[in-house]
């Protein structure tokens, strides 16, 4: 098979280039013109020789997945749903924010960690997508922002929150981001791109000392107990080594981890829970983001009351921390938390 330049690093592509008897800089012209979305074959790359253009045609490739489907929401979010090489589909989601977009990017096909209250969880795990896999969906979401003229607002924001447990494709997850956020290509900043993680401590760390960006860390419970029992794959870390690794993540001047909540009526929206919350989070500079249940006829759980997503977030508040409660965006086209999962992957 070709090789899908799309999955190197800047690095990678110089190494490409020298292999072929080509200069170094030549990978840096290529990888500026990777992150131009309109690019779609060697051809456009015209400040490339014309017969290295031709040879790169016949040894490499810029395959994309296939844009298959497209849904809009009442409220402005647009779903994508992306078909892979192997017939796999995964779906990104483009939020509409006051001044700018920010994109819910998958990093698998399905999930392992099995939360009880996500769609994608009860698909099974199926694959890691590769490097160019997870920047094709920015570059697939910023095509599409040109073709439907959504430019006048900038995509500026990634959050890692997608399909997939991130941080369980650490090592494709890492190449994406270096090539998502370098000055020479898309150029996204780190503190405005976020990895969310159900809690796997050893790639924490790994991700803090090699390549830290914003972090959140879906947490949905006070104690583990309670914990394992809405996410499974989580029992071989508990709550104090996942908290001991957040207290040791590096942070920029002002910035805070953000900690998910997903409220389930009955189950972990006690005030005695908000309480308990407050206090396992002291001394970690962090936001408490909590996301009333989004319910579906396949999952056994209900959104609880507005009146007790109020009374937790404020006993949040009352203690010093921040506490936001997350607007379901795109719930009418199955875009919101918890619920990624294209019905074509089904059939």
């Amino acid at each position: 098979m070709k090789v899908n330049l799309r999955d190197l690093t800047p690095e990678e592509l110089e190494h490409f280039m020298t292999d072929r008897g080509e200069p170094a800089y030549r990978g840096r012209q290529i990888f500026r013109w990777l992150a131009r979305p309109e690019v779609e074959d060697f051809s456009q790359m015209t400040d490339l020789p014309r017969d290295l253009r031709e040879r790169l045609s016949r040894e490499a490739s810029l395959e994309l997945p296939e844009t298959v489907e497209r849904k809009l929401s009442t409220d402005g979010t647009v779903k994508l749903a992306l078909r892979l090489r192997d017939g796999e589909v995964i779906e990104c989601v483009l939020i509409p924010e006051r001044d700018h977009y920010t994109l819910c990017v998958s990093t698998q096909v399905g999930c392992a960690m099995g939360c009880r209250f996500c769609l994608t969880g009860r698909m099974g795990f199926r694959r890691n997508l590769s490097p160019g896999e997870i920047v094709s969906q920015v570059i697939l979401a910023r095509r599409f922002m040109a073709e439907a003229g959504l430019e006048d607002r900038p995509l500026r924001n990634l959050v890692f929150m997608g399909m997939g447990e991130p941080l369980a494709n650490y090592r494709h997850l890492v190449k994406a981001l270096k090539i998502l956020t370098h000055p020479k290509g898309f150029h996204f900043a780190r503190k405005r791109t976020t990895v969310s993680t159900v809690g796997l401590v050893p790639q924490i760390r790994a991700l803090a000392e090699e390549f830290p960006v914003a972090l959140a860390i879906s947490l949905h419970a006070p104690d583990n107990s309670l914990r394992e029992k809405l996410i499974p794959a989580t029992r071989r870390y508990p709550l104090e080594e996942i908290l001991a690794a957040c207290r040791d993540y590096p942070l920029r001047r002002g910035a805070r981890i953000t900690v998910e909540y997903v409220l389930l009526a009955g189950v972990n929206d006690h005030p005695w829970q908000a309480r308990r919350l407050v206090e396992i989070l002291r001394g970690i500079p962090s936001k408490v983001n909590l996301i009333p249940f989004n319910p579906h006829p396949e999952l056994p759980f209900r959104r609880p009351s507005e009146e007790r997503i109020r009374r937790f977030q404020e006993i949040i508040l009352s203690e010093g921390l921040v506490a936001t409660v997350r607007k379901s965006k795109g719930l009418d086209i199955g875009a919101a938390c918890g619920q990624l999962r294209s019905e074509l992957s089904l059939s």
